[in-house]
């Protein structure tokens, strides 16, 4: 019984930092992939600039020029 669990504690240490390392750098590849299609995407939206909807103002302007039209 004792010579198995001198075995198996080292082999149960080195499959733990095996998964630890696996799950690591799975994570890190997820990130950078996640960064990569968001930058992706942003370039995409915003030819002119970062901002893809009107502002409180225009949309203000906006408002209001529509309602003198109808007067």
């Amino acid at each position: 019984m004792e010579g198995a669990a001198q075995i198996a504690l080292p082999v149960l240490g080195i499959a733990a930092a095996a998964a630890l390392t696996f799950y690591a750098i799975s994570f890190v590849e997820m990130r950078e992939k996640s960064f990569r299609e968001l930058e992706d995407s942003e370039d995409k939206e915003s030819v002119g600039g970062f901002r893809s909807s009107a502002s409180s103002r225009e949309r203000r302007a906006r408002r209001k020029a529509e309602k003198e039209a109808r007067k």
